[in-house]
């Protein structure tokens, strides 16, 4: 279910005009082969997905101090592969941020490699969702990251991360659009958020998304809803982070409050079997992830118990995700082999999954 604009440049075409050129699946065996075909990604985020070398660049360049010099030693600090609090999963972005945030270059050049990276990765559509607040150090506030004031505002974030997209587009012959995230713990942020999606829709934006805190109750007047409801109103599409770690009431918050045509995540979703079948009939969309569902301890750590096994036995509508590939220190491969591995995920399951993608 990806939300491109019609037309040219669609998932599915882009999908066809890649299986049309991947000569190399044909030589390898039937598991393997279906695997490797390209694919869509719908969850990832772009502040999750900086290379190291780039961070450590760009610290040395801007004199700001790292928890480690050596790409080595960075990993160890910022990626995990045992389990972890949500809470210490998130704590993670502020060893790195700041060498990013409020430069820029930097800002630009990290949604170029994110391009290049999923390229790599034999994905042909992909849809990265940021915070523009968190990468700017002007008319924000709180300015983030400890940063002294500077001269990029939310505005010149979407700016820069779109340039950067649209160049990697080129550069590297699939397509890329961005989804624009709300923080749970900053609904001051949000209607600037949903003026963005209006004002770059399609180029690259094509959603709005919120993320953080669950367990945050949106108030009859929070910004949050204000935002969504402006969404609604203006045709921008909506995914919300909900029943990641949160119960299933969060989820039904989303759909019922903040009208979301995606969920992200979504795992819990399912401990409510009345709203787990009404999301089923509206065929509602769950951006999974498996791998990093292990990692925040979102999920029972056995896979052949995670909700996407019953997804899958259900015909659900999901997509299989990375999230943050550079904590985790994964590809969208270690999410589709875990899924094949212990999920009961076939070809054919990855044919109807592609499929729903397209949509």
């Amino acid at each position: 279910m990806g939300w491109a604009s019609r037309g040219e440049g669609e998932p599915d075409s882009v999908i066809c005009q890649a299986a049309q050129r991947d000569n190399s699946t044909s030589r390898m065996d039937g598991r393997a082969c279906y695997l490797k075909k390209p694919k869509v990604e719908l969850h990832v985020h772009l502040d999750g997905s900086f290379k190291p070398e780039t961070i450590i660049h760009f610290a040395k360049k801007r004199q700001i101090q790292l928890p480690a010099n050596t790409v080595e030693e960075l990993l160890k600090i910022i990626s995990y592969d045992e389990p972890l609090s949500l809470t210490e999963f998130l704590s993670k972005f502020k060893h790195y941020m700041p060498a990013i945030a409020g430069d820029r270059e930097a800002i630009k050049r990290v949604a170029y490699e994110f391009v290049e990276m999923k390229a790599k990765e034999g994905v042909v559509y992909v849809e990265a969702r940021y915070s523009p607040h968190f990468l700017a150090n002007a008319k924000v506030d709180p300015i983030p990251w400890e940063q002294e004031e500077g001269d990029i505002t939310p505005d010149d974030v979407v700016d820069l991360v779109n340039q950067g997209l649209r160049e990697g587009e080129k550069a590297f012959n699939i397509k890329a659009r961005s989804i624009l995230c709300c923080m749970r713990h900053m609904p001051k942020w949000s209607l600037e958020v949903v003026e963005l999606c209006k004002k770059y829709h399609n180029d690259t934006v094509v959603a709005i998304d919120l993320a953080g805190d669950e367990s945050l109750i949106l108030e009859a007047d929070a910004g949050h809803r204000k935002a969504y409801e402006e969404a609604v109103r203006c045709g921008i599409h909506r995914t919300v982070h909900a029943g990641e770690v949160g119960p299933p009431s969060v989820v039904k918050e989303a759909v019922e409050v903040l009208k979301a045509e995606r969920i992200g995540h979504g795992y819990h979703t399912i401990e409510d079997p009345h709203l787990y079948k009404e999301l089923l009939n509206k065929e509602m969309h769950f951006e999974t992830c498996p791998w990093s569902s292990y990692l925040t301890g979102a999920c029972d750590p056995d896979f052949t118990k995670h909700p996407v096994k019953q997804f899958i036995k259900d015909k659900a509508n999901y997509s299989l995700n990375t999230d943050d590939p550079l904590i985790f220190r994964s590809t969208i491969d270690v999410d589709y082999n875990i899924a094949a591995k212990y999920m009961g995920f076939t070809e054919d399951e990855f044919y109807r999954v592609v499929s729903w993608d397209q949509n």
